[in-house]
């Protein structure tokens, strides 16, 4: 938050649709909100619920994050917070996983927000502002077919406590959630290609490792993203907050000792 009485400017990647949308509407309540995405349709309807503004951007595209980032200064004059959320993943084994999926999640999960914090970074320094990526569980514990997405959730991680360590002396934090299970659209398409049972058995099923037993909701990975953002995380940097309900917790081993 600004100390004057203009609201702060957030800019939200992959903001049409599940965490990114929940924090586009969390934040709306404090901060002017671009919602930025490659689907028209779902972005502007985020940013039409919120008053908030529409941006198509591709940020796997250098020339995209530049125009991009010009688009919101020129629009707000200025730029405090941003959240690198925008992801894909297309599982497949390391052996039959083709050059071009390997490539698709490192370009949007990794090199993308590169692209897009670089030139971002020149005016959170002006603002003392504040950077969240949204990175997984899986940047440290793999699973199977995720591979390319698991090392671009690790590198997403590590560059953004790059980024906390390098700036930090001009005013910029940087911070990490890692959801584990969350129930977004894209979980939810992940569900219905997993075992032949409803929505529900799925996610019952993927979560029952889980020591509460279900899966988050956006809104509550929001929450968090939101915090971090926030005067109230204003000595937190460079830090990896599971969102995750325990599951980073449990050794999988030893659940068969639960008898509660």
């Amino acid at each position: 938050m600004t100390s004057d009485a203009i609201p702060p400017v957030a800019l939200i990647t992959g903001g049409g649709t599940g965490i990114g949308a929940a924090v586009a509407r969390l934040l709306a309540a404090t901060h002017r909100v671009v919602v930025c995405g490659r689907r028209a349709e779902s972005i502007d309807r985020v940013a039409k619920e919120i008053g908030g503004l529409a941006v198509v951007a591709d940020i796997s595209i250098e020339a995209s994050c530049r125009e991009l980032v010009q688009h919101v200064t020129t629009e707000y004059g200025r730029l405090d917070g941003l959240v690198l959320n925008a992801g894909i993943v297309k599982a497949a084994p390391v052996a039959t996983m083709t050059t071009a999926d390997w490539q698709a999640q490192i370009d949007t999960n990794l090199t993308g927000p590169f692209f897009l914090a670089r030139e971002c970074i020149p005016h959170l320094i002006k603002s003392k502002g504040s950077l969240v990526s949204v990175a997984s569980l899986t940047a440290s514990e793999v699973g199977a077919g995720l591979s390319a997405y698991a090392a671009s959730k690790a590198g997403l991680t590590l560059l953004t406590q790059s980024i906390a360590f390098e700036y930090a002396r001009h005013g910029i934090r940087a911070n990490v959630i890692a959801p584990g299970w969350i129930r977004t659209e894209m979980g939810d398409m992940e569900m219905m290609t997993f075992g032949n049972g409803s929505l529900e058995d799925a996610y019952a099923r993927v979560t029952r490792f889980v020591p509460q037993r279900r899966a988050g909701l956006a809104t509550e990975a929001a929450s968090a993203v939101a915090w971090l953002l926030s005067p109230a995380a204003s000595y937190v940097n460079g830090a990896v907050l599971n969102v995750d309900g325990g599951t980073s917790t449990v050794s999988v081993g030893l659940v068969d000792f639960d008898e509660l």
